[in-house]
């Protein structure tokens, strides 16, 4: 099957927005690294220099390797009173001028939500990366799950239309870290990076790209003089630039609905505008957001659509399968919101059942009943964990043999 835009099997870098070159480093080869460190890593690389956080498990790492790397860098680690602060510390960072990022895992997520709807709506960028644990409320720490995929679409409240990447891999954590940076600087929003607790806290042998070769890129600025400056500009792909404080042009932040200076307004037709630009920055960019991996799908009767470590038991299960003449592929969405639905839909067109793997009681597979509604409910297998414990691929073998 011919790879649309949408059908990326690499994580690249956005190549529209303004690219700023990182400075040369010593050129790196095969490093053995957890996921959580290639996430600092990938930070650094992306041109992160200011970190805001609490300590919780499972992405403390993450926090730890910045502590001691930022200020080498002269950038600026703060370990905050909690993650309420810590959202808000980012935000303001960034509105300065900084590239900030944050870490955190299942009840610090929760405590930021009112903060990563404030820089939604303020249009301003930073990253939260959430490694996630078993829940609800303290649950096991250290155990996997996916149950925090709906929270991070649906978490703030009002329309808010969230980015979130989704990594299954080492290597993967560190390039869509940077994938993560980058679109939060060329979109002005906050990006979601999830991560699964085995994949912040796995080892694997990562060759890393030159530093040279790694794309970077920063917010647009503003060009026009300070008297002309709209910090809530509107042009046809929903981009606008953004001026720090101190740099000369008058401009209002705040968490009421504003209208293009920033001012708070009532006005319906001002609020509708602000509304709008929120929305169509992420729908009318998709091409350039979605990014879908399909592997062996081309033949396939059987799909299995799985996301971060649910889809590497899942690639296991279809090498077994077909060795066994069973025609089964995999989908896997690195990018989890906005979901990928074009590509989904197409390619489970012509497949006859699909198998959802997760480890929660049903996130993703709504998704693929809201796009495949011709499939009966036979047609549509759930396979859901939620013991701290990993779906296997023989879980997902012995249930594709059962559809068979």
């Amino acid at each position: 099957m011919p790879k649309t835009k949408t059908e990326k099997t690499k994580v690249a870098a956005v190549k529209e927005a303004p690219i700023k070159e990182s400075p040369k480093k010593d050129n790196r080869k095969v490093v053995l690294m957890q996921g959580n460190e290639a996430v600092a890593l990938g930070a650094l690389d992306a041109g992160v220099n200011f970190f805001a956080g609490y300590p919780i498990t499972p992405s403390t790492e993450i926090a730890e390797i910045l502590a001691a790397e930022l200020p080498k860098r002269n950038g600026v680690f703060v370990q905050m009173e909690d993650e309420i602060a810590s959202i808000c510390a980012i935000t303001g960072a960034s509105l300065a001028g900084a590239k900030t990022l944050t870490a955190t895992s299942g009840p610090g997520f929760s405590l930021m939500q009112e903060g990563i709807g404030f820089a939604k709506i303020t249009e301003t960028p930073c990253v939260v990366v959430n490694v996630q644990r078993s829940g609800p409320s303290t649950g096991m720490p250290t155990s996997p799950a996916q149950g925090d995929i709906m929270q991070a679409k649906w978490g703030t409240h009002g329309d808010a239309p969230a980015i979130v990447l989704y990594p299954d891999s080492v290597k993967e954590s560190y390039e869509l870290t940077i994938r993560a940076v980058n679109l939060s600087e060329k979109y002005r929003t906050c990006v979601i990076l999830l991560l699964d607790e085995v994949i912040g806290h796995m080892r694997e042998a990562v060759t890393l790209p030159d530093i040279e070769n790694v794309r970077v890129i920063s917010r647009i600025k503003p060009t026009v003089p300070p008297q002309w400056y709209k910090h809530y500009d509107e042009n046809q792909k929903y981009l606008s630039p953004l001026a720090s404080y101190g740099e000369g042009y008058r401009f209002h932040v705040t968490g009421l609905t504003h209208d293009s200076h920033g001012f708070p307004t009532n006005k319906a037709s001002e609020a509708a505008d602000m509304m709008e630009r929120l929305r169509k920055k992420i729908s009318h960019n998709i091409r350039d957001l979605v990014q879908i991996e399909s592997h062996k799908m081309e033949d396939a009767t059987i799909a299995i659509f799985a996301a971060g470590i649910t889809s590497r038991a899942a690639k296991s299960a279809v090498a077994a399968a077909r060795a066994e003449g069973i025609k089964v592929g995999l989908l896997r969405p690195l990018t989890i919101w906005p979901f990928p639905d074009d590509a989904v839909r197409r390619m489970l067109r012509n497949v006859e059942t699909v198998i959802v793997p997760e480890l929660n009681q049903g996130q993703l597979i709504h998704e693929i009943q809201r796009l495949t509604k011709d499939k009966s409910d036979s047609n549509l297998i759930a396979i859901q964990r939620v013991n701290g414990r990993l779906i296997t691929p023989n879980d997902i073998l012995r249930k594709i043999k059962e559809v068979c």
